[in-house]
């Protein structure tokens, strides 16, 4: 028999109304888009702008929010044999995970082959849908290898912030941390300017959440307007056989990944539906960034392990665009009646699970990766046959920047657990009653907080401090 847990601080909390609950009104957003969508489609095709202006509003802050939290993440464990072994866990975990994701992505394709039957001819086939995409892939992959690793370097220290390119700004912030954790005591005044400027970035992402619902109600009255008539056609079986890998690989690859580090798949995912909704609406993950970050450390994982293992997992751990890479590659060599051979399709993993990496969260960067992935296999499977997918890719991004969004949460709670570092009764407490954790009020209070945890050489637990903030946060909002 369980019972409620109460806040952290004891403090008797009434139950915010719904009506000013996030969540609230991004379903509404999403309802209104769909309604809309369906009523006049035309008017609705132009929407795509709400939902972009809301994208770039959040994109704004993603660069200097993951740079200033990593930086402050790995100088404030002030040894840099631990941080690059929490690092390395990160990046072990991350890659077995993506290895999980492709290969179910192939074993459901060959299983259901949702493409055959279809009886396409390569020398009438129309692919002039794909031109963009497949222009946009073909300097990549006609790099190859040298070219990703070259790509991670940028021309200069602020063309990676301008550029958006998160693998970039990553890279930077390792060296940095680096740097600074070299240079002892005096390196501290830095990281208490990093820290600062992450509360900055995380105050204004508090507002721009405002606009989070008319971001959804702009992207789904798009969706649903522009390619509505998409999925009542030959490809409502491919888009299933996706969607329905997704939820194989959340339920059955990472549901036991989360029972066996200690915490319940289903609580976690009701502890996150905000952030899964407005990813719905949006189709990016990056939206919700820095609330997953705040979700977390109020779960009780240390700041350092949530300020390496988020940001890493937006570039390293993309399960849903993994799955829908290997998908779509074989769909359309199934669409063409083209059989590739098992050491091919083994050959692909392995090439996607390097060019999977660094694809950014936003919509659309999926397609473009898939077709940078093809290139490299043209001569089995043809790139034209990208048109097919290129209708009907945002029903499908919905499902990749879910399914990475509910990964990289796992992941976080993974390494915490992995690294003895996650406080599991404050977790336990938090997914019992994820109502006590409001993260508005979280980030607000982070901000006010005046105490420095990296003003001593034995930092004190993130999760603890996180409990003191949950309680001030609590008091603030009952009061």
């Amino acid at each position: 028999m369980s019972s409620t847990p109460a806040p952290a601080d004891g403090v008797t909390r009434k139950k915010k109304p719904l009506w000013k609950q996030l969540y609230f009104w991004v379903l509404v957003g999403i309802a209104a888009g769909i309604a809309f969508g369906l009523a006049l489609p035309e008017a609705a095709a132009g929407m795509r702008w709400l939902a972009t202006l809301f994208i770039n509003l959040v994109k704004v802050v993603i660069a200097p929010t993951i740079f200033a939290t990593v930086v402050v993440g790995i100088a404030g464990l002030g040894n840099l044999a631990k941080a690059g072994g929490l690092a390395l866990r990160t990046v072990i975990y991350f890659n077995l995970t993506t290895v999980a994701a492709l290969a179910l992505g192939l074993v459901v394709i060959n299983i259901l082959q949702p493409g055959a039957g279809l009886g396409y001819d390569l020398a009438s086939f129309d692919g002039s849908a794909a031109d963009e995409t497949i222009a946009s892939a073909g300097e990549t992959a006609g790099e190859g290898l040298s070219g990703f690793i070259l790509s991670l370097v940028p021309t200069s220290f602020m063309s990676a912030f301008v550029d958006g390119q998160l693998l970039q700004v990553l890279l930077l912030a390792v060296l940095v941390a680096v740097a600074i954790t070299m240079l002892g005591t005096r390196g501290q005044p830095i990281v208490r300017a990093l820290d600062a400027i992450a509360k900055v970035m995380f105050g204004v992402i508090k507002q721009v959440m405002w606009v989070a619902p008319v971001g959804a109600f702009g992207g789904i009255a798009f969706t649903v307007g522009e390619h509505g008539s998409a999925i009542l056609g030959s490809l409502a079986f491919f888009m299933g056989s996706f969607w329905l890998t997704c939820l194989i690989f959340v339920f059955l690859v990472l549901g036991p990944i989360a029972y066996f580090a200690g915490f319940n798949i289903f609580k976690y995912i009701r502890y996150i539906k905000d952030e899964l909704l407005i990813v719905l609406g949006t189709s990016s993950s990056e939206t919700v960034l820095p609330r997953m970050m705040a979700k977390l450390e109020a779960a009780g994982v240390p700041k350092h392990v949530v300020g390496l293992t988020i940001p890493t997992g937006y570039s390293f751990n993309l399960d849903g665009t993994a799955i829908y890479m290997t998908m779509g590659a074989l769909f359309i060599a199934q669409a063409f009646g083209i059989d590739v051979p098992i050491a091919t399709q083994i050959g692909l993993l392995a090439f996607m699970l390097i060019s999977s990496n660094g694809a950014a969260g936003v919509s659309g960067a999926g397609l473009v990766t898939l077709a940078a992935s093809i290139a490299a296999f043209d001569h089995i499977i043809p790139m034209v046959g990208l048109a097919l997918i290129v209708g009907i890719d945002r029903f499908m991004s919905e499902g990749r920047a879910l399914t990475n969004l509910t990964g990289n949460g796992i992941g976080t709670l993974v390494i915490a657990r992995w690294t003895g570092t996650q406080d599991r009764q404050r977790l336990h407490d938090v997914l019992n009653d994820p109502g006590q954790i409001d993260v508005d009020e979280l980030m607000r209070a982070d901000g006010q907080a005046e105490d420095n945890p990296y003003d001593d050489a034995n930092l004190r637990r993130s999760s603890e401090a996180m409990s003191r903030k949950t309680g001030v946060a609590l008091r603030e909002r009952d009061g």
